[in-house]
This record gives C-alpha cells, sequence and structure tokens, in this order.
C-alpha cells in the first residue's frame, strides 16, 4: 500500500533526536561488527588450513539453503515485528509469542523435509549423517531473528551484538578447531549447529527479562493465518534480499567444482563483512522509521535513509579499499590455494557498496510499498541470476579456469545490486516525495589517496600489507572523508553520547 506524500514534517517530531538515536544504535552495532571480524579471520583460517576448499564448499552449499528457509520461516519478523508492537495494543510478549510460534511450526516442517530430502543442501551428493543434522539449525535460527527483533524494538542493540558479534562466530571457530581433531568429517556442519544454538541461549536470556512471559495467550489459528499472510510479502523481500548474497553458490555449486564454490565462499565471507555494517543500523532504523510513518513525517524519514545511507556506504568504501588493493594477501591468508578467488573478492567488495541505496531504501519500502518493493526484489534476484548463468555459459564457452566463474558470478551480483539501487531510491523518493540519494562527492577525493597508498603498499611482503598496508589505506581514506565529507550531523555518529544532539532524546521506547 502506498501513502501519498505530504511536504511538511508533522508537529511534534524529532528529527535530530531519531539521528541521534540511530547514530547511537550504529555505534553499539559497529562495536559489533568490529568483534564479528576480529572472530570472522579466525574462521576462516581454520576452515582454509584444516578442512581445504572442497570440504568448505560442500558445507557453504548446504548452509545456503539452511539460512534460506530459516530466514522464510521467520516470516519477515525481523522488520515486520516492529510494525505489529506498535499498532498492536495486546501485550507485547504475546504478539511475539504468536510470531515464534509460526516460525517453530514452519521450521519445523522444512527441518523434517530436508533431513530425509537432503539433495537441495547437498548438490554434490556427497555427505554423512551428521551432516544431514545441519537441519538442526533451522528452527533456532528462525527463533533468534524474532526474538532479537523483540529486543530491537526496545532499541536493545547490546544483545543483537553478544549473540551475532561475539557467541555465534566465537563458538564455530573454536567448535570448527576442536572438531578437526575428533570428527573431521563432519566438524564444519556440528560447529554451525553449535553455534547458531548458543546465539538463542545468548538471545533468549534478556528478551525474558525484558519481555516476561505471555499473559493468558492461547493460539488463535484464524490470526495466524491473517498474521502469516499479510507477512508473505515482507518474509519473500527478506529472502530475495538475503538471496542476492547466495545465489551466486547456489549456481557455483552447479556449474563449478567443489573446490571452486569453497573458494567462491571465503571470497564472500571477506566481502560480506561491509555488508554486516547494514545491520548496525537495521535494527534501529527500522522503529525509527514506523514511528515517523504514524506521524506522517515523511521528510524526516527520507532525511534518515540518506544520512544512514551515507554513514554505511563511506564505510563500506573504506573497507573495500582496504581489504581489495591488497587483495591477494587477504586470500593467501586461509591458503594459497584461496589465491585465485582475488578477483571476485575485488568485485564482491564493489557490489557491497553499490547495494547500500538498495538496502536503506528498502528499510522504508518494505512499510509503505511492500508489494512493489517485493516485486522489485523478485526482479533483481532473477536478473541476478540470470546474469550468472550467462557468466558461467561463457567461461565453460571460451575454456577460462574455475576463477573465472567465481569472477563472473561476482560481476552478476554487482550490477544486479546496482540497478535495484537505483529503481528502488527512486521509488522512495516518489512515494515520499523527497530527494532520496546516498552519494557525495567526498568519496571520490577520500577514494583517490586510498588508492595511491594502496598501489604503494602492494610492493610490500604479504605479511606487510596486511600488517601495516590495511591501517596505512584505512587512515588515509579516513582523513579524506572527514574533512570533507562529514558535516555536523553525520559526526553525530563519532560522538560518545548521542544526546549531545538532542539532550532530551532516549532510547528507551515510551509507553502507549
Amino acid at each position: 500500500m502506498s501513502i501519498p506524500p505530504t511536504g511538511a514534517a508533522a508537529a511534534g517530531s524529532e528529527p535530530d533526536g531519531d539521528i541521534a538515536a540511530l547514530a547511537r544504535g550504529g555505534r553499539t552495532n559497529f562495536f559489533g561488527f568490529l568483534l564479528r571480524l576480529a572472530a570472522r579471520i579466525p574462521f576462516l583460517f581454520i576452515a582454509g588450513r584444516l578442512y581445504g576448499a572442497e570440504e568448505l564448499g560442500r558445507f557453504a552449499s548446504a548452509l545456503v539453503v539452511v539460512e534460506l528457509i530459516a530466514l522464510i520461516c521467520s516470516l519477515g519478523e525481523k522488520r515486520g515485528l516492529a510494525q505489529r508492537l506498535s499498532e498492536d495494543d495486546k501485550h507485547p510478549a504475546n504478539l511475539v509469542f504468536d510470531g515464534m510460534l509460526l516460525a517453530l511450526l514452519f521450521s519445523s516442517l522444512a527441518a523434517v523435509f530436508l533431513w530425509f530430502v537432503p539433495a537441495p543442501m547437498f548438490p554434490s551428493g556427497e555427505y554423512s549423517d551428521l551432516d544431514k543434522l545441519l537441519v538442526l539449525a533451522i528452527p533456532a535460527y528462525a527463533l533468534t531473528e524474532i526474538v532479537l527483533a523483540a529486543q530491537a524494538y526496545k532499541y536493545d542493540i547490546a544483545t543483537t551484538v553478544r549473540a551475532r558479534a561475539v557467541v555465534e562466530p566465537w563458538t564455530i571457530s573454536l567448535m570448527a578447531g576442536a572438531l578437526y581433531f575428533v570428527i573431521p568429517g563432519a566438524g564444519l556442519s556440528l560447529a554451525y549447529i553449535a553455534s547458531i544454538f548458543a546465539g538463542l541461549a545468548t538471545a533468549l536470556w534478556p528478551f525474558f527479562k525484558s519481555y516476561g512471559r505471555p499473559t493468558a495467550w492461547r493460539p488463535q489459528p484464524g490470526k495466524l493465518a491473517r498474521q502469516t499472510w499479510r507477512a508473505l510479502p515482507l518474509a519473500t523481500a527478506d529472502a530475495v534480499e538475503w538471496g542476492t548474497r547466495r545465489i551466486d553458490i547456489l549456481i557455483l555449486g552447479f556449474f563449478a567444482a567443489p573446490s571452486a564454490v569453497g573458494i567462491y565462499y571465503v571470497a564472500q565471507q571477506v566481502a560480506s563483512l561491509p555488508q554486516k555494517l547494514k545491520t548496525s543500523f537495521e535494527p534501529i532504523l527500522g522503529p525509527v522509521i514506523t514511528k515517523n510513518l504514524k506521524i506522517r513525517n515523511y521528510e524526516a524519514i527520507a532525511k534518515q535513509v540518506c544520512q544512514v545511507g551515507f554513514w554505511i556506504v563511506a564505510a563500506q568504501a573504506g573497507i573495500a579499499l582496504a581489504l581489495g588493493i591488497p587483495g591477494e594477501a587477504v586470500m593467501g591468508l586461509v591458503g594459497p590455494a584461496f589465491v585465485g578467488g582475488t578477483g571476485a573478492l575485488a568485485f564482491l567488495l564493489a557490489a557491497e557498496v553499490v547495494a547500500a541505496t538498495a538496502v536503506v531504501s528498502e528499510a522504508a519500502l518494505v512499510y509503505v510499498a511492500r508489494v512493489r518493493n517485493l516485486w522489485i526484489s523478485l526482479a533483481t534476484i532473477a536478473f541476478q541470476a540470470a546474469l550468472t548463468y550467462a557468466a558461467m555459459l561463457l567461461v565453460e564457452h571460451y575454456g577460462y579456469p574455475e576463477p573465472f566463474k567465481a569472477a563472473g558470478a561476482a560481476i552478476a551480483l554487482m550490477i544486479a545490486l546496482g540497478t535495484a539501487s537505483l529503481v528502488k531510491a527512486k521509488l522512495l523518493s516518489r512515494i515520499l516525495g523527497h530527494r532520496v540519494n546516498n552519494w557525495r562527492w567526498a568519496l571520490v577525493y577520500a577514494a583517490a589517496p586510498a588508492v595511491a597508498v594502496g598501489f604503494a603498499v602492494t610492493y610490500l611482503p604479504e605479511w606487510a600489507e596486511l600488517a601495516f598496508g590495511v591501517p596505512a589505506i584505512l587512515l588515509a581514506y579516513g582523513l579524506v572523508i572527514w574533512r570533507k565529507g562529514f558535516g555536523p550531523e553525520d559526526r553525530v555518529l563519532f560522538k560518545s553520547h548521542a544526546s549531545d544532539v538532542d539532550k532530551s532524546v532516549t532510547l528507551d521506547r515510551p509507553p502507549k
């Protein structure tokens, strides 16, 4: 449903307070991004050096199916729960439990199906009964999504940081290392299961402290059916948005050897580190947008989307340069066999930068034009699939080696996400009646010295490229973007207290 635009901001709104809230939530979760970065590297090192590219490729193919189905079974509650909680006067815990019950039901059915029909998870046909236990992660993953969304509604971002950035990545890293010496054939699968359940336990503890137990709660089949129907567009949009980062692995699984899939998976994991910056703002952006939608303050929404979009693009561009220029050294850290994925890494990093506009635009579109947003998302993933398929055929036709297949998949992703960014930003701008554009020329000014420094550090030994080159690139980029690109509102992100902008704002949700 579209909302007609309005020219004036509604009275009583607090745009500066909203920006301050976004900044504080982003800062909290950005710390989580740094923790996730510190934990991701040990896992990639352990998986690459101990298990090898082929085993990692089989694990990656299974993970695509498991996480996609879990996300669908969460029924879009990652973003839809905030709207339900703001509109319904029912006891909050009851509303959350309705979503959890539906997620548990659908995810359990999906897990049972995949246990008896495991072919979608393992297209190569190589798996064991222990590998099939990955289906146990589907219900746990779906429930974790809902619980974290409930905490985000209360502006509790710290729980997301603990679960996603500390407990899950460190659990999978430590368990993968330990299980290699016990069950090397299924170590990655069992480590992943352990990490998902550890993350769920970490999220449930503060959830029950915040919401308590439901009051006089009884499942109502009719209401649950209506809730499921209403959630389908949002759930599909979530799955499609996630799928654009995974369908390339799925297609590669059919065209390339498992070792090539494993190499691409490592490149994707490194490239997805900047993409995680989006999650630094996503939990807080949803509640802020729904609050302004309620008072029809569309100008504030456009301002918030542009502000957060620039923060994400600026950070992603710097990290992309720091990881992409010394790409051979970064991929070589995982193992010599993975250096062939350097080209794919470069295009994947570029894809995350151009995707930022689509990501922040969709954060508002899911509330004001969810059906049209869904169609755009479906068209995007179909376009990406067609481009990836065409790239595979071209590489095979000309007889190029396997790394070219990985690079082709990355190029397809970059083109598809760039197109989606343009279309979604244009649609949101027309609905809100205000311009939506994250681009600033300061990004080019900051990239120029970073590229020069990066080119120089490539002459250093690989260990020096990583130890000194990456920080030097980030420093060169950061100095220029700070001086030329960041204004007073942008610098709120780096203040120790968001209340410096508006001392009246708090991150506690006011009572209804």
